[in-house]
């Protein structure tokens, strides 16, 4: 079953493949070539002696450095690979190497002495690792799809189901199966003589520094890491390029990586039929400033639609974050001209740049304006609310604000970070989760709370960057055999960042305060003034028409939701009435949730895996 798991992989490694087996261990690898593109660093990778075997998913940014001081201890190397200098560091030293590491990962490494087996995964979840453990059989992989191949277990989690249908996707270290963990950032797991041990080898605290350094001091230090993160992250033997939204943090990323790199590759998604949204021309000034060698794609609704299947394809576990078909597209016309790309990825939970992050603001430095929008609740309550016109969003806005209001500060958390209440996701299921088990999760995953506004960054990092943000990016651009790069997700920058007070961060009229002000003289003016602008894929529009019979009369019929036994159709039926009214609300993001379920559900229901026997 090894060859199969591992062929699942193919567009996640579309240049090489190989295999290792060894008594009762096999290990399985999909490459895709970046760093010594040769045979040499294929993997999986033994050593000289024969006694470790590592496979690995990612980049080492720093080896070079840590392969220069093995070279002056006297050891060889047969490759130029990132990969053969941490395995000789794990040789050396273990666990301990993994402080060493700068870069994101998930990797294996099998010890043929003693049988023993370690998987380990980078700080912050950039790259994933799956893995499922009965009493015959160790099975962990980089996506869901892999891991099936042994034939696991496919029991629904309703727990998880439900956490689903209130944030649109499922948080470590839980899976869509009951069967299924993902393995936690910052974690190791050991396993020898079919015991398994984890353990925690990296913590992000929220700490501030007493005393914390002059602001003027920060701004300096910040943008210093954040130059010297980029510059780690331009190491590559194949074409490297950048994204260039527009916005702040692409942009920063571009005009640093640009003063290094002479006609730097950067790339842009345009919105013809969408000129609100369109941002083509705050990326051309931030090109032109910096003469990188610029490519515009023009996207229409109608490629969004025509590429939905494909990215819904891809999935392994229900993920309904709908702007993943816009990362889709971009990393596949991205991929016809390079092979790694750097993005902004990681900057908004780390600088406070979500709405969200100044609602919370505001709310804890409440003036005549907070008081005024909690008075108007019972309007807002009462008024249409839509995602898709100006003046809807903002009372939508305005009724979630107040609603906020009322709440203490991890039920607002909670609210804010999902799409509808616990019990309106409880009521679309037919076995919804059990009330101590779904409190038990949500604790966990907003414990960070009590340690104020660098507290909520922080939940924010762990819940949101985790398991929206990276698992969009690592699945969309490996759908396309893409590498995404984030130097805002340098361990260094990111540690740094956190032990600043929140007023370096945020105030009334300013999110990314730190980060704008220490990029003042690095980007145009224009990038710096104008407010965040993101994009809504045009469900409702679909809705309404190229997926009305999809919605009605297939995925979310009456027939077919009472025929599966998951769903509670009198609760759909009233999401669906909702959706076609004047006041759709949030109806749209939860509808969407839905259809991609069924989509996941139509695939996955009827997997065969190669494994059907016990191993």
């Amino acid at each position: 079953a090894v060859h199969a798991a591992t062929l699942r992989l193919e567009k996640r490694g579309p240049d090489d493949t190989g295999t290792f087996t060894h008594h009762r261990t096999a290990l399985g690898h999909r490459r895709l070539s970046i760093i010594d593109i040769s045979k040499a660093g294929a993997q999986p990778f033994t050593d000289e002696t024969g006694r470790y075997t590592l496979v690995l998913n990612g980049e080492f940014f720093n080896y070079r450095e840590h392969r220069e001081n093995l070279l002056s201890k006297g050891i060889k190397f047969r490759s130029g690979s990132d990969t053969e200098v941490l395995l000789q560091l794990w040789m050396l030293e273990k666990e301990a190497c993994l402080s060493k590491i700068n870069g994101f990962f998930a990797f294996a490494v099998y010890d043929r002495d003693t049988g023993s087996l370690c998987l380990v995964r980078d700080r912050y979840g950039v790259k994933p690792l799956l893995y499922s453990i009965d009493d015959e059989k160790i099975v962990f992989g980089s996506e869901l799809k892999a891991v099936l191949e042994y034939g696991v277990s496919r029991e629904l989690d309703h727990t998880s189901l439900q956490l689903y249908l209130h944030l649109n996707y499922i948080p470590a270290p839980d899976s869509i199966f009951k069967s299924v963990k993902k393995l936690e950032p910052g974690c190791m797991l050991f396993i020898q003589n079919g015991i398994c041990k984890k353990q925690v080898y990296y913590q992000l605290h929220s700490e501030a520094a007493e005393p914390p350094p002059s602001y003027e001091a920060a701004k300096r230090t910040v943008l210093k890491l954040l130059e010297e993160a980029v510059q780690r992250r331009l190491v590559s033997d194949v074409p490297l390029g950048s994204f260039l939204s527009g916005g702040v943090d692409s942009s920063l990323v571009t005009a640093l990586a640009a003063t290094h790199t002479p006609r730097l590759k950067t790339f842009s998604i345009g919105f013809p039929d969408e000129p609100f949204f369109d941002e083509t021309r705050y990326a051309e000034l931030v090109s032109q400033k910096y003469k990188t060698d610029h490519t515009v794609f023009a996207v229409k609704n109608e490629d969004l639609f025509e590429h939905m299947h494909a990215a819904l394809g891809y999935l392994d576990e229900p993920f309904a974050d709908s702007s993943a078909l816009l990362v889709f597209i971009l990393c596949k016309k991205t991929r016809r001209e390079v092979t790694v790309a750097l993005s902004g990825d990681g900057a908004d939970e780390l600088f406070t740049g979500y709405n969200k992050h100044a609602a919370e603001y505001r709310l804890r430095h409440q003036g005549l304006t907070e008081m005024a929008a909690k008075a108007g609740a019972p309007l807002w309550d009462l008024l249409p609310k839509s995602r898709n016109t100006a003046v809807g969003n903002k009372i939508r806005q305005l009724q979630k604000f107040s609603a906020g209001m009322r709440l203490s500060p991890a039920d607002r958390y909670w609210r804010w970070a999902g799409f509808t209440d616990k019990n309106a996701a409880a009521e679309l299921l037919l076995k919804p989760a059990a009330h101590e088990a779904y409190e038990k999760r949500k604790h966990r995953l907003t414990q960070s709370l009590d340690a104020g506004f660098n507290g909520l960054l922080q939940t924010d990092f762990n819940l949101v960057l985790q398991n929206d943000m990276l698992v969009k990016t690592d699945l969309m651009s490996m759908a396309n055999g893409l590498e995404l790069r984030s130097p805002f997700l340098d361990f260094k920058l990111v540690d740094y960042v956190f032990s600043l007070p929140e007023e370096y961060k945020i105030d009334k009229h300013t999110r990314k305060k730190i980060l704008k002000d220490a990029c003042a003289h690095v980007l145009p003016p224009e990038i710096l003034a104008r407010r965040k602008q993101g994009f809504e894929v045009p469900l409702l529009k679909w809705f309404k028409s190229d997926l009305k019979s999809l919605i009605f009369d297939d995925l979310l019929s009456e027939e077919y939701i009472r025929a599966q036994g998951i769903f509670n159709y009198k609760a759909v039926g009233k999401l669906k009435e909702q959706l076609l009214s004047p006041n759709p609300g949030d109806s749209v993001a939860r509808i969407w949730a839905l259809i991609v379920f069924q989509f996941w559900w139509k695939q996955y229901a009827s997997f065969k895996p190669a494994l059907t026997t016990s191993v």
